[in-house]
């Protein structure tokens, strides 16, 4: 029963290894988009931005008013008929239906609503540079993944080398060839080495955790999918940083965003101009009205309501001309300002540019080192393999002390964790020139 059980908790144990998602690239970077709190605050902002173009829309429409009142009145009156005062109650009311719509006013609701449509499009390239953003961190903690994953293995294969090591150096300790002393030594490196792998695990959940919370799923069932980054090519892909700083101008959101900048400028030229203009209303309006006397001598009767309203039933039409004579300079100032104000994002869009190509010689500069310091640690770890084999063979025939094979073992250690630094630094570096210019691939 107990072997059956253990068995069954076994199985379940392998079906939740085996049925634990891996994510892609891909998937990570979706799910941080969507996640992301930063990202829902500026879709919500583009739903601010799409009202503002309605309510400038709204502008070219007529309004539309309706309005009653009444009034009760009590006390004494004049009675035009008998020449005398008399007691009276009365009570009356209106109704009436109004309309006006803006005829001219300097092109003024034309280049608010073009400026709406602006604000909607510099919204979704907002939204866009933050999703650019997450993006790179995303790659970034995806890959420090696999950095440490690769450093694991990379620390598992030496504790085993150590492993054999202690194996090997018990038979010779028991054969008399080695003393005791060397045995421990042995021994120690071993330990060392297990205590690296530990290490080298704490840097996996770390990083795990990190990407983890970015995408903000639960760690506990987080893991990625691996890319076969393999042996990452020695070419370039890029000529110079000139074709991707090129490249990046026609995509990159910041950029955009400042062009449009200045479109709004100009037409917060034009709508500080048409306050120089005339301006031109037009209205209509519907109205009748109503009223009864309370305190009619016996017999009398007040007229019908309908007829009422009927009789004093109403309708007029017509039009105002404002036209500006002096309003104490405010427009002119207010046109000079908007001016300054069009220089000042047009310095912002040079400043945009200055800096976007400024980060891409600085990328291409990084990825360039990144190549050579991959480039060299390739030597060096390809060096420090024949180096290591051959202080094998010479240990194992008794040639070699234990602290001299200890050090060559500690170079090749120190290779292979440079490569693998390397390699992923020249990897990332690479994908940095390739978001600038638009070639980035996350499948």
């Amino acid at each position: 029963m107990k072997t059956k059980l253990i068995l069954f908790v076994a199985f379940l144990m392998s079906l939740a290894t085996f049925s634990q998602k891996k994510w892609t690239l891909r998937e990570c970077v979706d799910q941080a988009l969507e996640k992301n709190i930063t990202i829902q605050q500026n879709k919500l902002n583009l739903e601010l931005a799409k009202k503002d173009v309605a309510i400038a829309k709204g502008n070219f429409l007529p309004n539309l008013n309706a309005n009653t009142g009444g009034n009760l009145n009590f006390g004494t009156g004049f009675d035009p008929v008998s020449q005398d005062r008399v007691n009276t109650s009365f009570f009356g009311g209106s109704m009436g239906v109004s309309s006006g719509i803006t005829v001219f006013n300097g092109y003024r609701n034309t280049n608010t609503y073009k400026q709406a449509q602006l604000g909607v499009e510099s919204s979704m390239l907002d939204l866009k540079k933050i999703e650019n953003d997450i993006s790179l961190f995303v790659v970034n903690g995806f890959l420090n993944v696999l950095f440490a994953k690769e450093n694991l293995n990379a620390a598992k294969v030496q504790y085993e080398i150590s492993k054999k090591q202690i194996e090997a150096a018990r038979s010779r300790f028991k054969a008399g060839v080695i003393a005791k002393g060397e045995l421990l030594n042995t021994e120690s490196t071993a330990a060392s080495n297990q205590q690296n792998v530990i290490t080298q695990e704490n840097a996996l959940d770390l990083a795990l955790l990190n990407l983890a919370q970015l995408i903000q799923v639960p760690l506990e069932t987080f893991d990625v999918a691996p890319i076969d980054v393999g042996n990452p090519s020695a070419n370039l892909f890029y000529k110079n940083s000139t074709t991707v700083y090129n490249k990046s101008l026609e995509r990159m959101p910041e950029i955009e965003r400042a062009k449009l900048a200045i479109e709004n400028a100009d037409l917060n030229i034009d709508i500080s101009k048409s306050f120089f203009l005339p301006s031109v209303t037009a209205s209509a309006g519907l109205s009748t009205n109503y009223g009864f006397n309370l305190n009619l001598p016996t017999g009398a009767s007040n007229p019908q309501f309908f007829d009422q309203l009927n009789d004093n039933f109403g309708y007029g039409a017509g039009f105002n001309v404002s036209i500006p004579i002096f309003n104490r300079y405010q427009t002119k100032n207010r046109v000079a300002q908007s001016v300054i104000n069009k220089e000042i994002f047009e310095t912002r869009l040079e400043s945009e540019k200055l800096a976007l190509k400024q980060t891409i010689e600085q990328a291409f500069l990084d990825v360039k080192t990144a190549l050579k310091t991959f480039e060299a640690a390739k030597i060096s770890l390809d060096a420090q393999k024949e180096a290591f084999k051959n202080a094998q063979e010479r240990y194992n025939y008794g040639d070699m002390t234990l602290f001299d094979f200890e050090q060559v073992r500690t170079r090749l250690v120190n290779a292979q964790a440079a490569m693998i630094r390397s390699k992923y630094d020249y990897v990332f570096k690479t994908k940095v020139l390739q978001f600038y210019s638009g070639d980035l691939v996350l499948d």
